[in-house]
């Protein structure tokens, strides 16, 4: 693990499985409402450093306000359901401060990808398509696009150039795939 840590708090109690060998690249993995450390800890690859913060612990409204690991307030299960605009762009720029570290740390942009799961695949996208760097690719698995109003359309000078595979089961209560296929419609294939 190279830099300091303790200046971007997310990271202050992230899981890190560093390379063997000086690391070149990174993998930020966004858990949803649980964590990917346990299985990431046991991929090691010599120039990849792998990144897994813990969601902060707030009161989830879908879930009886409990208080559990989220990145932000989920208020339903539909795409017409009420946005946490607020929490999203809190937690878009935490991950944005972790690419900023990595970045200072010597690894440039274009070997950062973001990954995640549900609640993390939806915090990856988002962040990778409002940042302003060119990132290496992003892993969305059973996610939707938050604030998916927010963009129409793919904006001029569009960052987003590099590899975006979107999977989703078809039987995920939690995120039905047809959360996601309006959020397709919004943008292009890369």
């Amino acid at each position: 693990m190279c830099g300091n840590n303790m200046s971007v708090p997310l990271l202050a109690d992230a899981v890190t499985v560093s390379g063997a060998e000086r690391e070149t690249a990174a993998v930020r993995a966004v858990p949803s409402l649980h964590s990917w450390a346990d299985a990431l800890s046991s991929i090691r690859l010599p120039y990849v450093k792998y990144i897994c913060p813990h969601a902060p612990r707030i009161p989830v409204t879908l879930n009886m306000k409990m208080v559990m690991p989220s990145w932000f307030d989920l208020m339903g299960l539909t795409p017409d359901a009420p946005e946490d605009e607020a929490g999203i762009k809190k937690a878009a720029e935490s991950i944005k401060a972790i690419i900023e570290h990595e970045m200072k740390n010597g690894i440039p942009p274009n070997r950062i990808i973001l990954g995640g799961f549900s609640q993390g695949g939806a915090l990856s996208l988002y962040t990778a398509l409002t940042c302003q760097h060119q990132l290496a690719g992003i892993v969305a698995l059973s996610c939707w696009l938050p604030l998916h109003k927010a963009f129409p359309q793919v904006p001029t000078g569009y960052p987003l150039t590099c590899v975006c595979p979107l999977y989703h089961g078809a039987p995920s209560p939690g995120c039905p795939l047809t959360w996601m296929s309006p959020h397709l419609c919004v943008h292009s294939p890369v």
